[in-house]
């Protein structure tokens, strides 16, 4: 992901494989995994295409109609019309093998091979957390997912949420509140924002963010399609917050997927007779992690994939340094990964000796940085 001014996929002549992949994702009846069986097979959207009705029905899940369907599409004509209306409508074609592709997505599970995007994408996106929750949510949890969202949108976190109603409505309205960052992960084409009040607040996320999609631009709001869209909404989070969910939710979808790619999952307690929470205290049952605040999030969140500059001052390569204040922050930054005089520090962060060798003590208690022998530290990454 680069900062601010990517380059966007639909500004030049797509190349046959960026074609051949969009229809592909056009094709009826070819959902993300069996699109990766494809391609995971042939080693190419090219390759599928040219393959014989025999060679096709030879993978797995492939039957004669997506054979029939897979070979009605090699003269590449609906992914010309969908090159176009994305040129046409401002948006944005990444493909998996682009360096624009988040990093954290194409480590998990069928990725989709190509994402549709309004806004844009940035460095400082990699530090994300996602919140989710029961669209029939209580005054409580909406206002707990904005707080939440809020508080960590001004830490230098951007918030991951799916447009739906109730909480991840409120997610994305706290993030925004707190002049943070937000991407909203739809089910259905840009198109076809859903549900249509949010139209407003797909704009706003817009231009505060990114809205995105696997879907074709005009695929509609299918039932089918939003347990596919949480495991994207889980892959470009660090972790992922459920504020409230009936044991029914969906927002236990994105839970399950969260565990699968090995990422935190976090759960707010609600009242033991609540309804909406009961799927949220049976997370915290088995194994997730109960959140009081936004520092028992920023605490157990794990390393990021590299250092990420957040701002012009700020490089995070742990989530918990957001957590930081600005003094601990300035010392913190002044010191290398690799061993840094004491005496060095000192001269560089004007500042009084006394609050600086206090503030190395504080930064060494959160395991931020490590003593070494000689008058000595170091940042650590873990």
């Amino acid at each position: 992901m680069q900062d601010g001014n990517q380059e966007s996929a639909t500004e030049t002549k797509p190349d046959p494989e960026q074609l051949a992949l969009l229809q592909l994702n056009l094709t009826p009846g070819l959902g993300p995994r069996l699109q990766s069986l494809l391609l995971n097979a042939f080693g190419s959207a090219q390759e599928i295409f040219a393959a014989s009705g025999s060679e096709l029905l030879r993978v797995e899940g492939i039957g004669p109609k997506a054979s029939v369907q897979i070979t009605r599409g090699r003269p590449m004509e609906e992914a010309t019309r969908e090159w176009e209306a994305c040129r046409a409508t401002g948006t944005q074609l990444i493909f998996r093998s682009s360096p624009l592709y988040p990093a954290s997505l194409r480590e998990t599970h069928d990725p989709p091979p190509v994402l549709y995007i309004r806004g844009d994408l940035r460095e400082q996106d990699v530090l994300a957390v996602g919140i989710v929750g029961a669209r029939q949510c209580t005054h409580y949890g909406r206002a707990q997912a904005a707080r939440f969202a809020g508080q960590l949108a001004q830490a230098g976190v951007t918030i991951i949420s799916g447009l739906a109603r109730g909480i991840d409505a409120a997610a994305h309205r706290g993030a925004l509140e707190a002049h943070g960052r937000t991407i909203a992960v739809c089910a259905p084409g840009l198109a076809q924002i859903y549900p249509p009040e949010h139209r407003g607040l797909a704009d706003e996320i817009i231009h505060s963010g990114a809205i995105l999609t696997e879907s074709p631009l005009h695929r509609t709001a299918l039932r089918g399609l939003f347990p596919q869209r949480n495991r994207i909404i889980a892959g470009l989070s660090l972790g992922v917050l459920i504020v409230e969910a009936t044991r029914q939710s969906g927002a236990l979808h994105t839970a399950r997927h969260a565990m699968e790619q090995g990422r935190d999952v976090f759960a707010l307690p609600g009242r033991i007779d609540s309804p909406a929470s009961v799927g949220c205290h049976d997370l915290i049952r088995d194994g997730a992690i109960l959140v009081r605040s936004v520092e028992d999030i920023l605490e157990s969140l794990g390393p990021s994939v590299r250092p990420v500059n957040v701002d012009e001052k700020t490089v995070v390569t742990v989530a918990r340094e957001l957590n930081l204040n600005d003094q601990e922050r300035t010392v913190l930054n002044l010191i290398d990964f690799a061993p840094t005089a004491i005496d060095t520090i000192l001269a560089a962060a004007d500042m009084e000796f006394s609050r600086v060798l206090s503030t190395l003590t504080v930064l060494e208690v959160r395991k931020l940085v490590r003593r070494l022998p000689g008058s000595f530290v170091e940042r650590t990454n873990h």
